[in-house]
């Protein structure tokens, strides 16, 4: 996803996007939808979200 996009997400639940790197903003946004905030932390084999916005981007 590309990054206006994830901008547009973050301003939908009032996250004040500043200097925040795409991973952060993830992680922003996973904590603001009540999710495990686990964005590029190493556990895309075994965090259980297939389904999840941000898996094709993951590690």
């Amino acid at each position: 996803m590309k990054l206006d996009e994830i901008k547009e997400i973050a301003k939908k639940h009032n996250i004040k996007i500043g200097k925040l790197k795409k991973a952060e903003l993830i992680r922003a946004i996973q904590q603001a939808e009540q999710n495990d905030d686990c964005f590029e932390t190493g556990r895309a084999n075994d965090c259980g979200q297939a389904a999840c916005l941000w898996r094709e981007d993951c590690n």
